[in-house]
């Protein structure tokens, strides 16, 4: 025989289970480097991610904006420069370019829209952005994609590679 008040309190206990489980917020959606990964245009970025040793960083808690260039971006750098930022003696200088397309929060494109401002990047240094006109610029660079949201942030797909001064 089935004692009543154990199975009801069991009961009442599963089902203030399933109210906390319902009302906590759980993100089914990959974090930065998830993200990029699964776009076959950020295999390259995701490469330097990695032999930067940025991964852990761009997979943490954030937020992050990460104005993330194209392969083709990349491929568009002078011949051979890719490859040399990639070894091993060039980390730090890999780093830094890394860095400057990253800035802290999560900032979106309604966020941008009209606006014209330099906004300080994690490697340290402004990047301009003008989103005033009909597309949004980074420096030099096109926003081609905005609000690519991950779970610690927000890409924003731009047609060129970032280089701090």
């Amino acid at each position: 025989m089935i004692n009543k008040r154990r199975f009801f309190g069991l009961a009442g206990a599963l089902a203030v289970s399933a109210v906390v489980a319902a009302c906590t917020p759980v993100s089914t959606r990959p974090d930065i480097v998830g993200v990029a990964a699964s776009n076959n245009q950020f295999s390259t970025l995701v490469a330097a991610v990695q032999a930067a040793g940025l991964a852990d960083t761009l997979k943490g808690d954030g937020p992050f904006t990460l104005f993330a260039p194209t392969d083709a971006a990349f491929a568009a750098l002078p011949a051979g420069t890719v490859e040399n930022l990639l070894k091993p003696e060039n980390k730090d200088q890999l780093v830094k370019i890394l860095t400057y397309h990253v800035v802290p929060g999560a900032v979106t494109s309604d966020q941008l829209a009209g606006k014209r401002m330099n906004v300080a990047t994690v490697e340290g240094s402004d990047v301009h952005i003008n989103a005033t006109g009909s597309s949004v610029r980074v420096n030099n660079a096109t926003v081609t994609q905005a609000d690519i949201i991950a779970s610690n942030g927000v890409i924003h797909r731009i047609d060129r590679v970032l280089l701090p001064n």
